[in-house]
């Protein structure tokens, strides 16, 4: 996993991580015809992405969410704050004073939001964790000036580019999905479906719960959480995949996320959390 911060300190410190976030490098039109042309890109930035205490993550929405909703934000299972969920095991309805780090476009902090409950968190066949805040997404627009990222409701595309975005360390990581894995295992947890990055996306600790942006749509289409650190094969930190036929490929210096599109057929009106609805595939306790 990308490991939450205190785990991975050592290592961060030597990669040097104070570095800057990465900033896109200024369009060159080929033609004036390919301008025209040319579909514009999203804006992808810090807004919306928030720092938790050991890892990333933002404030979401989902396609049929209101304004009026309880905001909610994403990170993985893995950055729990009571510790990892067992494989198997799915936790909902947990009570949570946790707090997180709103950042803006440019990477500054401008609030401290507050969750008063856990909604969902598993590492069984995805790695998320889904916090209620005391805030709507009204209240937090009118204060701050700031709108949730959307959850995209539909699979992610290999050859997609996208942007990896860290509010712990106001980083970017830009790749593109390099393709999907049938079974990603790492120690006792299996993960499904899940997306493999091009090797330029190189996080690392602290990353754990970035969301992983479409630069086309704006979009979150995952949520960041793994890479094979080591070479080794199936362990703690050096994820193996597995194919349909039980095959086992590792790829050190990889990293991978957890496709996020399955969601929103979980939460009804309200931003409530509904398992039985229709299309809800995601783990139940």
């Amino acid at each position: 996993m990308n490991k939450p911060l205190l785990a991975a300190l050592s290592s961060l410190a030597i990669a040097g991580l104070g570095a800057s976030p990465a900033v896109a490098a200024p369009h060159t039109a080929a033609t004036a015809t390919a301008t025209a042309t040319a579909k514009p890109k999203a804006t992808v930035d810090f807004a919306g992405t928030v720092a938790l205490s050991n890892c990333s993550g933002s404030v979401i929405r989902f396609p049929n969410s209101a304004d009026s909703d309880p905001a909610l934000v994403l990170t993985n299972g893995h950055c729990l704050e009571t510790g990892f969920p067992d494989p198997g095991q799915v936790i909902t309805g947990q009570s949570s004073s946790r707090t997180f780090g709103l950042l803006n476009s440019a990477g500054s902090k401008v609030a401290t939001l507050r969750a008063n409950q856990v909604v969902y968190s598993t590492m069984t066949d995805t790695d998320v964790t889904i916090y209620q805040l005391t805030s709507t997404y009204a209240k937090i627009k009118s204060s701050y000036g700031i709108s949730p990222l959307t959850v995209n409701d539909s699979h992610p595309t290999a050859g997609t580019a996208i942007k990896v975005v860290s509010g712990y360390w106001k980083r970017t990581y830009s790749c593109s999905i390099d393709g999907f894995v049938y079974r990603l295992k790492e120690g006792d947890w299996t993960w499904k479906d899940s997306v493999r990055y091009t090797s330029s996306c190189n996080t690392i600790g602290g990353t754990s719960g970035s969301p992983v942006i479409d630069t086309g749509t704006g979009k979150v289409v995952a949520v960041n959480n793994t890479g094979n650190e080591d070479g080794e094969t199936c362990t703690v930190n050096n994820p193996c995949e597995v194919d349909e036929n039980g095959n086992v490929t590792i790829h050190q210096g990889i990293n991978y996320a957890e496709e996020t599109y399955q969601i929103p057929a979980c939460f009804t009106t309200g931003n409530r959390l509904d398992l039985s609805a229709s299309g809800c595939t995601l783990p139940k306790p």
